[in-house]
């Protein structure tokens, strides 16, 4: 068993490159899983946990969100090679104390990798880093809980103090997160949702009435045609792959539309099944569109046009149940073909095919991730799919539906619990009324907000409940320069990360319990409840023994910094919400819409599935209680001579900013990260070679840069014009109000950057750092200074 950490940092010298594979999964997945769980848990641990994952009497995976089979259908290893990465990230055997902090002051943590950082192990007890400290150092829970009532207690107002969510937050911290964040003062409750699904989240609302998924796993078996666009099942959510599995021998039909040929979309050989493990394995997509980047909503717009003229419509659908049909019909008719093929990169044959498949179909599931919505019109993106799926009455029906796939186990559960800087007023009133305090009505600061407030000082108090702010965002530079700016900083985390060492004035880092380790708060075991990507509420309860007898849940940590913060004020009863998870749980039950009954209900084997009115009953609560079709301008993206589209995306060794290790074995990336796929003919354009290390800098109007240096320039299968590269890497290249209209959501997958040869032998740091050069001493206060050197017409 490896109990230690690697010595050294990621040394991007090591770093090879070979073919992409065909396939995701098969015995190679098998023989990676088994090696990292043996060796960061050895085999008895193993044993305890693989079991217990993703199983009714077990913990959810915190790897995605992919929902699970019924009970009756979940095989005894019900988790795939990331998820085995996740749990053993969290369950490993390596520690990080106070002999730790000691041996290393901030000023070198600062130098090293998120990679490096995260290997070291679990924290064991709390610390903080005082005033003109050099290093952290141990704290009691008690000191710590003080230390942040004493800062929130002495801000001018609540609206001085930001409270960040991670996805993986469980539905009962997330409910008393908002409770305590609300009866404190203000909405300023940004979240991870901010950075991956808002876009969908708005669209959603506007157009259906509900934010969510209209599907459940059976409509994904059912469906005769599946529609998965700007998504990296493989990868990113590889349970999905049975399930497309089952569809594909259900006689369902894949189309994929995405810039890469991602292996989980050529051939899944599933390592359940014989045919996966010694035979060919399935082939997935029926037909691939490598689109451009951000030629997606060209796509679907020219995809509806033909469905129009071949009229495939579901007119009673229409008549009944949408709105605006007449006007999308009048700009679907006045379609530029010309402006469709630029913007898209496909052929009108290629796109004619696919419109055939869903004109073909009485059943289409459009499912979509962070390739749609992480762009200047991601919500408009969004709003489309919805307009193809009106047309044919592919929403509210078995085997159809609209699919936005989640990343975080519980990012949706975390929303739906309240967890959002803009609530709705019926669930602020809804909250007045079971707590009897009038909670803020004015809307909070977003992720981005966050930034900015810092950064021109109007925030002081950041709490961050998981994740690693500070590595996710946009504009890293910009966003680690506003941290330093906050007079204290919390992070409730499992491990080291960057958000550790961009710290405020005063630092506390508090660990929690992870999701696999029992929870016995309050002296009872107690158990959790998550809600994933279909709507299903479900429970989780660790087996494992905790990794430090210091440790305590997020539940805990919430309530006692309440009752630190707040006392008896509101006579809120944050003791009995620690001790006793069921208590909380009776609370949501009588004031979150759809979850009555919820401590009874999620007893259930499997839990329960909330309300949606469009999938159960064809209701759209929008503003003309209908389906609203949407009219969008047919966007292009024009790049200047000499310049790429860059889009950010994840290696298969990571999970958002959580890097497990240095391969990305499906893209024939090993033992390094700084890498930048381009297809082999803008090399030869740009005057590059494959090979070559170039510095990636991103251009923007005001006349700022910023920079990334030495990346590996490898030739790939990219459309004319593309480039990608890993995040969170990148992330400095995307300027803070670089971000969706009408969600605010950074536009990570829309970078325009040139590629600068690097200079011959220079030494590439560690860890890539993102430069702002040439930008003005104001740069960055007025929003409208950071647009991209290029127009949309």
């Amino acid at each position: 068993m490896s109990r230690h950490a690697p010595e050294r940092d990621i040394d991007e010298s090591e770093l090879s490159v070979s073919g992409p594979e065909d396939h995701a999964a098969g015995p190679t997945a098998v023989a990676v899983s088994m090696n990292r769980a043996l060796q960061g848990m050895g085999v008895r641990r193993t044993a305890a946990t693989l079991l217990k994952l993703n199983q009714v009497d077990g913990f959810d995976c915190q790897g995605c969100a992919w929902p699970d089979p019924a009970p009756e259908h979940r095989h005894t290893a019900e988790f795939c090679e990331n998820g085995v990465k996740a749990v053993t990230d969290e369950v490993n055997l390596r520690r990080v104390g106070r002999e730790f902090f000691a041996a290393h002051p901030i000023a070198e943590l600062e130098q090293r990798s998120d990679y490096w950082l995260g290997q070291q192990g679990r924290i064991t007890e709390p610390m903080v880093l005082r005033e003109g400290a050099t290093h952290y150092e141990p704290i009691s829970w008690d000191a710590a809980f003080n230390l942040v009532a004493e800062h929130l207690n002495g801000l001018d107002s609540p609206d001085e103090a930001v409270f960040y969510t991670s996805g993986k937050v469980t539905n009962e911290a997330a409910f008393a997160f908002q409770l305590f964040v609300r009866a404190y003062g203000t909405n300023n409750l940004p979240d991870c949702s901010n950075m991956c699904h808002e876009s969908t989240s708005v669209g959603l609302a506007e157009v259906i009435g509900i934010g969510k998924a209209s599907v459940t796993l059976d409509d994904v078996h059912g469906a005769e045609v599946i529609v998965i666009a700007g998504q990296n099942p493989g990868t990113n959510h590889p349970r999905m792959l049975s399930a497309l599995e089952i569809a594909k021998k259900n006689g369902a039909k894949i189309i994929a539309i995405n810039p890469l040929k991602e292996a989980g979309l050529v051939r899944f050989k599933n390592p359940q099944t014989p045919r996966g493990m010694v035979g060919p394995g399935t082939a997935m997509a029926d037909l691939h569109l490598p689109v451009r980047i951000n030629g997606d909503l060209a796509l679907f717009q020219a995809i509806a046009s033909l469905l129009l003229e071949w009229d495939q419509l579901d007119h009673d659908f229409i008549q009944q149940h949408t709105h605006g049909f007449e006007e999308y019909v009048a700009h679907l008719r006045a379609l530029d073909w010309d402006l469709v093929l630029r913007s898209t990169g496909l052929t009108r044959a290629e796109i004619e095919e696919a419109a055939r498949m869903i004109a073909g179909s009485r059943k289409t599931v459009y499912c979509w991730a962070m390739g749609i919505v992480q762009h200047r019109n991601g919500v408009a993106n969004v709003k489309e799919i919805c307009n193809l799926a009106f047309l044919q009455g592919n929403i509210g029906k078995p085997g159809a539906g609209v699919f936005p796939v989640r990343g975080h186990s519980n990012v949706q559960g975390d929303r739906t619990m309240g967890i959002w800087e803009r609530p709705p007023a019926h669930f602020l009133d809804a909250l007045r009324d079971e707590f009897g305090f009038e909670p803020p009505r004015e809307h909070g600061y977003d992720s981005v907000g966050a930034v900015k407030a810092f950064r021109d000082g109007k925030a002081k108090v950041f709490f961050g409940l998981g994740g690693n702010f500070v590595t996710a965002m946009s504009d890293t530079r910009v966003t680690e320069d506003a941290l330093r700016n906050a007079d204290l900083t919390v992070q409730v985390s499992t491990k080291p990360n960057r958000s550790h060492v961009v710290h405020g004035k005063v630092a506390l880092i508090l660990p929690p319990l992870g999701r696999s380790e029992k929870d016995m708060t309050g002296g009872r075991r107690q158990r959790v409840t998550v809600e994933d990507s279909v709507c299903s509420v479900h429970t989780s309860q660790g087996p494992l023994e905790p990794a430090s007898p210091h440790l305590r849940s997020e539940v805990d940590i919430v309530c006692s910094t309440a009752m630190a913060t707040l006392g008896d004020r509101h006579g809120i009863e944050w003791a009995a919400f620690r001790d006793d998870y069921g208590l909380l749980r009776r609370r949501i039950g009588r004031m979150v819409p759809g979850c009555a009954g919820y401590e009874e209900k999620v007893d259930q084997p499997g839990g329960f599935v909330l309300p949606h009115p469009p999938r159960d009953t064809r209701t759209f609560d929008t503003d003309v209680q209908r389906a609203v079709f949407t009219v969008s301008p047919t966007d292009v993206l024009h790049v200047p001579e000499g310049r790429l589209l860059l889009q950010t995306l994840r290696s298969h060794d990571q999970f958002n900013t959580v890097i497990y290790g240095l391969d990305d074995r499906y893209r024939g990336i090993k033992d390094g990260r700084q890498v930048v796929m381009v297809n082999p003919l803008d090399l030869e354009h740009l005057g590059l070679r494959d090979g070559q290390h170039v510095d990636i800098v991103s251009e923007w109007e005001d006349g700022s840069r910023r920079s990334v240096e030495r990346f590996r320039t490898v030739a790939y299968d990219t459309p004319r014009g593309c480039a990608a590269a890993y995040y969170p890497e990148t992330n400095a290249l995307v300027a803070l109000d670089s971000k969706a209209e009408g969600s605010n959501q950074p536009a990570y997958k829309s970078i325009v950057v040139r590629l600068v040869a690097s200079v011959p032998d220079a030494p590439g740091p560690s860890r890539p750092e993102g430069r702002v050069v040439d930008a003005s001493p104001d740069q960055g206060h007025d929003p409208q200074r950071y647009v991209a050197p290029y127009h949309l017409s």
